[in-house]
């Protein structure tokens, strides 16, 4: 059964991959021929011919004429509104903390003291446009933070250093001083001034250079020297004041933002892509949550993107190799209408917590990169980097970016290494359902073994202890202009004397030229004298034979000139042919002088005759000089040696003569995308193919992406751009770029039959520019709309000159044929560029293996050790003989899939995780403690007042003094346990006597159980001390189990500030068959302790969460177990004031959990009173929680 529908089940249904349909074949736009291409011009031409050529005219008016309408809503004095300057909010005010305790601490003043004195240095203050910082308004503040959050924090102005230390042990790698609260008020006003300057079109994008860093903060919570969440604030503060709709969070430090993350982890609105250190939760802030496979939960599913790390000493090509691969392709789907950055440098060599290898060059290239989203609207936060030197140079870095400075070429940019290859197929297989760009062909999913997947172990050699590696000193060029145009209208006296109709006619470079000066782009360049091209640079690509008889044409008559032109393919010449080519190719030599001597950065060359079609030694395609080739040996020769140059041919037709000229020198990286349609389109035969790859020293230096039909667009080329094009220009490392820039693949022409937008060539301009320092020349080859190729070139310059590319529109996803082409050329070249190597499935190493890791708290904690330290290698522990996880990274848990909320978490060793009871994952490690308790990982929670902390999808519960054991499956029963809320509730405010005193009574059982010693666990401390470890107890001997059980048991919180909230119970008693008064279910309901109303939990339909929103009545009693929740604090509340009503309502068989100590038993894996182990059955879970 076949279905001609589009599946509309769901705004995200994509079609199905296994059946690909090919794109129907446009036979009346196959090719050039169509004006007689590989016949030569007739003097007297037939009826047919007459026919064809109305067809012709009336096509390429009827094509100009919608294209036209297609334009007309756009603004014609876009050049009065382009917006210019980066703003900078640098405070000396920010410098007035530091750590009153600890002198060792990195986060201090002296990291803005080198950052400013960098940038003195570099006169990159002068070049900023100053603004000054503000104080974020407690009103703003809340956009993310609870108010006694930061009623709490404003209270630190006035304690004294005991006090401030005595809160800061409370939290996880934190300090406090008295001004820190002011400070962070500032540091998130300094970022929201910039929203304002950026949005209120001050300013085209801006960088706040700030501290204490923010990404770390939550909620309710301190962590990790973060205060309050700038980056959440200030989205936020878009959304409310500014109307923005979509926000993407770029997060690039080196430690995973999961303060940023957990704000919005459940909201569409918010895109959050973080690239962080991990090493399977052995790096802080150890969360099972900073996994690639936590995506995001309810409507934000998908919307959470992690890209982890597993091992130190990542570099450059590793980072852009995420944005590529992931980040961008992602970004221009969701399409943002402002970028923000938790821009950390603790990622730059050299620093002493990332451990890792990137250069101030590669953020220069990062920023870039993300430079090209949202029309350029992009603010950068500083978060962390304690290497002051790097930490100056890599700020110093983006802010030239910011100001239009071109990247610096990579030292040694290489491929992704093997292990980010991992982390980057398992990233895509978690976000692949919920994004179309990522859709994969059929032949995608079907690697071949091949040769070259054997040369990533030939190059593994065995690493030592890492160490920092030198970095060199950046240089930035010091330009008189930036974009260099050449043009002359005497190349408009080439023209077809027997067809006036022709599509490459004068007026293709004039009516460009016309458009560039309506837009004023023509005056901001800098207009460059075309000369003729030498015959010795004609030579180096063409035989003196064939340029003798090209000049020979000049004293030709008509005759004889016709008769030439039939010795070619789809050829006219006339006597100024000659003069013209030569003119076109020597003033592209003239835009490589100047870009190599420096007196321009880039430059666009406005010429015809076009030349990629050009032979050594024939005329072809209306080309007659390769221009670009004699471009590329010209600056081979003025380098004097065998410069590096990248080629992008994007006209529609393949460059067959650029291709034939360097498929033997790998000097020269060829690449073209062009439509070959098996063969059938221009120029024909195979040579367009996929499967071509160059000869000899150059084979795999020539890539074809060749298209197998027409309507290939914007997101066709910019799929080819990220999966392809770039990860092998980036290898390739080019120190100069040339673009045969054909615009017959633009939207309108009448020979492309492609749909190619202004503003898709501006992007694809745009990503190209970070490559070879910025040193960048298109030149001009075919297209035949004349307001198309007008408008394409005019978006291109603007790029080039440095303006945003505008917002771009992507209506659908790749077409199925454009990814089948894409693929096939991926595997072709996978041999030869090892960016282009993904590991398969089956082989991927997991970044989460089946350990566990159970954290102990100590009684106090060592604050801002704990950040940026690793465990030793044993600190993980084995859970049992088999594997307690599923056995690809796709059938691991992604968050969203959980759909009950239960806390005896069950999965078998051989059963897929979505069909295991409970539907959750057994990894944990571990999460933040919040008040100086246990610590248990969790995937997306915070711990608020104290308390371990359970690896659910979804909540953010916290509970204290928890153990972990193995149990057989028997002795369990499904319960449920209650979901927590993020939002905002009303409590009363607590003094900091009563609160210190309260987290004095706080206890942690601290008995460790006994372990064999090869599987010792060896817990860190969240102030990163090692601790004693609770045990997995494992079935031995006789006791093997073949399904095996997580159990948890937790002892809840004894005491909670919102126990005041607590409402007499009603005369008429609980019922607690009650359904939810709102949809009538019966299943996992919940009673408000205030108010007394029932309502459903947050996985049936989520009322009694919005209950608790709508009115902040704070406690909850489970129907299903009995369990009290706290919605402000987080946590099971165990309190006579709850026990009592809970005692009220249970089983007479459960009244003893209520007082009774508990004890794991390990030789009977259940839980009961000492005195009943012997008697009674392990009971559920639920008795655990009760009180």
């Amino acid at each position: 059964m076949t279905s001609t529908g589009q599946d509309s089940s769901t705004a995200r249904q994509r079609r199905n991959r296994h059946n690909p349909r090919s794109p129907p074949r446009n036979s009346g736009i196959t090719s050039k021929r169509g004006v007689k291409k590989g016949a030569g011009a007739r003097t007297s031409p037939s009826l047919a011919d007459v026919k064809k050529k109305g067809r012709m005219k009336k096509l390429s008016q009827a094509a100009e004429q919608d294209l036209i309408i297609g334009l007309q809503g756009l603004d014609p004095n876009l050049e009065a509104k382009t917006l210019s300057g980066t703003g900078l909010v640098f405070d000396e005010q920010l410098n007035e903390f530091h750590c009153l305790w600890d002198d060792s601490i990195p986060e201090g003043p002296e990291r803005l003291h080198a950052i400013r004195k960098q940038l003195i240095q570099e006169g990159l203050l002068d070049r900023c446009i100053s603004f000054q910082a503000r104080f974020a308004e407690k009103e703003e503040l809340m956009f993310v933070h609870s108010l006694e959050y930061i009623d709490l924090m404003e209270t630190t102005q006035y304690m004294n250093e005991e006090e401030l230390h005595i809160l800061a042990d409370t939290y996880d790698s934190v300090y406090l001083h008295p001004n820190s609260y002011t400070c962070a008020c500032l540091a998130s006003g300094s970022v929201l001034r910039l929203v304002d300057a950026v949005l209120g079109a001050e300013i085209r994008n801006g960088m706040a250079i700030i501290r204490p860093p923010g990404h770390h903060a939550q909620h309710s919570l301190m962590d990790g020297y973060c205060m309050f969440n700038h980056v959440a604030i200030a989205a936020r503060y878009a959304q409310q004041k500014h109307d923005i709709q979509r926000v993407l969070i770029v997060d690039w430090d080196i430690h995973h933002g999961q303060g940023t993350q957990f704000t919005f982890d459940k909201d569409p609105s918010v895109l959050y892509f973080s690239i962080h250190r991990c090493e399977e939760g052995r790096f802080w802030p150890h969360l099972r949550a900073s996994n690639w496979s936590t995506t995001g939960f309810g409507q934000g599913q998908g919307y959470t993107v992690n890209v982890p790390w597993s091992q130190v000493g990542m570099q450059d090509a590793d980072y852009i190799a995420a944005f590529l691969h992931i980040l961008l392709p992602i970004a221009l789907e969701f399409q943002p209408q402002l970028v923000l950055v938790a821009a950390g440098f603790d990622a730059l060599q050299g620093d002493p917590k990332g451990e890792m290898a990137a250069t101030p060059a590669g953020f220069a290239q990062l920023t870039h990169l993300l430079m090209g989203l949202a029309g350029g609207k992009l603010i950068l936060s500083l978060e962390g980097g304690y290497n002051l030197r790097s930490l100056a140079e890599g700020v110093s870095a983006s802010l030239h970016t910011l100001l239009g400075d071109p990247c610096p070429m990579l030292e040694s940019p290489g491929a992704p290494c093997p292990s980010a290859q991992a982390s980057f197929c398992c990233t895509l297989e978690a976000l692949e359902p919920f994004w179309e760009v990522l859709v994969r062909s059929a032949e995608a999913l079907e690697e071949d073994n091949m040769e070259g997947d054997n040369m990533e172990e030939e190059e593994e050699e065995e690493e030592g202890p890492w160490q920092p590696p030198e970095f060199p000193v950046l240089t930035w060029p010091m330009l008189q202009a930036r974009t260099g145009l050449v043009y002359d209208q005497q190349m408009m006296s080439h023209y077809n004397l027997w067809d006036s109709h022709h599509p490459e006619m004068p007026q293709r470079v004039s009516r460009i030229m016309r458009r560039l000066e309506e837009l004023g782009l023509a005056g901001r360049c800098l207009t460059l004298r075309p000369r003729p091209a030498t015959d010795a640079e004609l030579l180096t690509c063409h035989s003196s034979e064939y340029v003798g008889r090209l000049r020979a044409t000049e004293k030709m008559k008509t005759r004889e000139l016709h008769r030439e032109s039939t010795n070619f393919d789809s050829i006219y010449i006339c006597p100024s042919t000659f003069a013209c080519a030569q003119l076109a190719t020597g003033a592209v030599c003239r835009l490589v002088e100047a870009v190599l001597a420096g007196e321009i950065l880039n430059g666009a060359a406005v010429v015809r005759p076009p030349g990629h079609h050009a032979e050594r030694d024939a005329a072809c395609g209306f080309c007659f000089f390769n221009s670009v080739a004699v471009a590329a040996r010209c600056a081979q020769a003025i380098s004097g040696r065998a410069l590096r140059i990248l080629i992008v041919d994007w006209d529609v037709h393949h460059g067959n003569g650029t291709q034939h000229i360097f498929e033997e020198d790998p000097s020269v990286l060829y690449i073209s995308l062009h439509r070959y349609d098996h063969g059938t389109f221009f120029p024909m035969g195979d040579e367009g193919a996929c499967s071509q790859m160059g000869r000899a020293a150059g084979t795999g230096f020539t890539v074809n992406v060749a298209w197998n039909g027409p309507h290939m667009g914007d997101t066709d080329y910019l799929s080819a751009w990220h999966r392809l094009v770039l990860p092998i220009a980036y290898e390739f490392n080019p120190e100069l770029v040339l673009v045969s820039a054909g615009f017959d693949a633009a939207q309108g022409d009448p020979l492309g039959g492609c749909n190619v937008s202004p503003e898709g060539y501006a992007h694809l301009t745009h990503l190209l520019m970070g490559l070879a320092s910025g040193r960048i020349i298109l030149i001009l080859e075919g297209g035949y709309n004349l307001t198309s190729i007008s408008e394409s070139m005019a978006a291109c310059v603007r790029s080039l000159l440095g303006d945003p590319p505008p917002l771009l529109t992507l209506p659908r996803p790749p077409l199925l044929g454009a990814m089948a082409s894409i693929t096939k050329t991926i595997q072709v070249h996978r041999r030869y560029w090892r960016s282009l190597r993904v590991t398969k499935a089956e082989d991927r190493e997991r970044p989460y293996s089946s350990k566990s890791v159970t954290k102990k708290a100590p009684q106090t904690a060592n604050s801002g050790s704990a950040k940026g330290m690793t465990p030793p290698e044993e600190n993980i522990l084995d859970v049992g003989t088999g594997k307690a996880t599923s056995a690809s990274c796709v059938e691991e848990s992604t968050p969203g899939q959980t759909k009950s909320e239960t806390t005896v978490l069950e999965h078998t060793q051989n059963q897929p995780l979505e069909t295991a009871t409970g539907e959750a994952t057994l990894d944990q490690t571990a999460s933040e403690a919040a008040m100086g308790v246990a610590i248990l990982d969790q995937t997306t929670s915070e711990a608020a007042t104290g308390g371990a902390t359970l690896d659910q999808a979804t909540s953010e519960e916290a509970v204290v003094g928890a153990k972990l054991i193995r149990i057989p499956p028997a002795s369990y029963t499904d319960n449920q346990t209650p979901p927590s809320s993020s939002v905002q509730g009303a409590t009363p405010q607590i003094s900091l006597d009563k609160l210190i005193g309260n987290l004095r009574t706080l206890e942690v059982d601290n008995e460790p159980q006994e372990a064999p010693e090869e599987d010792r666990l060896l817990g860190e401390a969240v102030g990163g001390q090692d601790m004693d470890e609770s045990v997995l107890m494992q079935s031995s001997g006789d006791h093997v189990y073949a399904y095996q059980t997580m159990f948890y048991a937790v002892t809840p919180l004894p005491w909670c500030p919102d126990l005041v909230a607590v409402c007499p119970i009603p005369e008429a008693g609980l019922d607690v068959t009650q359904p939810c008064q709102d949809c009538g279910v019966l299943q996992e309901n919940w009673v408000c302790l205030s108010c007394y109303q029932v309502y459903c939990g947050r996985y049936i339909n989520a009322h009694m969460v919005r209950h608790h929103e709508g009115s902040g009545h704070p406690l909850v009693l489970s129907y299903a177990d009995l369990s009290a929740w706290c919605y402000n604090c987080q946590a099971y509340i165990h309190h006579q004031v709850d026990s009592r009503r809970c005692e009220e309502h249970r089983p007479p068989e459960q009244v003893w959990a209520a007082h009774a100590p508990v004890t794991l038993n390990p030789r009977t894996c259940s839980s009961s009173p000492p005195s009943e182990v012997q008697d009674r059955p392990a009971l559920v879970l639920s008795n655990l929680y009760l009180g």
